[in-house]
């Protein structure tokens, strides 16, 4: 998505050789027009399949999930906790998963009441790194028996390897924006 790769290119603050920091539009300050350009391209790339809910990891992950909702007809939009709350009081799937960013390791956590067996699930998502929040995703569905129908991720730093093991897995994988580098300051795309 050229869009997106100009404005990584404009705003996005590199730190070191694997770091890519976008706070400034996509997840800290978000740029609402610019999300609503991202669902609408996630739509393109994943319309031929039936999608009954949308998952995503708290908290980058909420704003482009529930406005890539507007695109698939307002399907649900689930969120995997990541700390635990005093409200969440029922049973619950759960994954371990590792932040590469926070260098913390969570179980993330949604309720059984909100994934049922055969749901096809979309799952979106900022980054991918090394694949962690991905793949807990992706066990958090198999948990409750539904189907992972794809995953959408707006920015994937292919170089950290992520991308290939979920592929590997044979998970469907969009990326709308592939980092195949940092180096000497600069962004290479893929």
């Amino acid at each position: 998505m050229e869009l997106l790769k100009e404005r990584i290119l404009l705003d996005g603050i590199k730190i070191g050789t694997e770091i890519v920091k976008v706070d400034s539009f996509l997840n800290h300050q978000i740029d609402t027009k610019l999300l609503e350009q991202i669902a609408v391209e996630f739509k393109r790339r994943f319309q031929h399949l039936q999608v009954d809910k949308i998952l995503t990891i708290e908290a980058s992950g909420i704003a482009i999930a529930c406005i890539t909702s507007l695109c698939f007809s307002n399907a649900p939009v689930i969120f995997a906790r990541k700390v635990a709350s005093a409200t969440m009081t029922d049973a619950y799937y759960g994954a371990q998963v590792r932040s590469f960013t926070k260098k913390t390791c969570s179980v993330v956590k949604v309720s059984k009441r909100f994934i049922n067996k055969g749901d096809r699930i979309l799952i979106i998502d900022d980054f991918l790194a090394h694949g962690e929040a991905a793949s807990g995703l992706c066990e958090i569905v198999e948990q409750a028996g539904a189907s992972v129908a794809g995953i959408g991720i707006v920015i994937e730093k292919r170089f950290q390897g992520g991308g290939a093991r979920i592929r590997e897995k044979g998970y469907l994988l969009h990326s709308l924006a592939v980092i195949e580098k940092i180096t000497d300051g600069e962004i290479i795309f893929a």
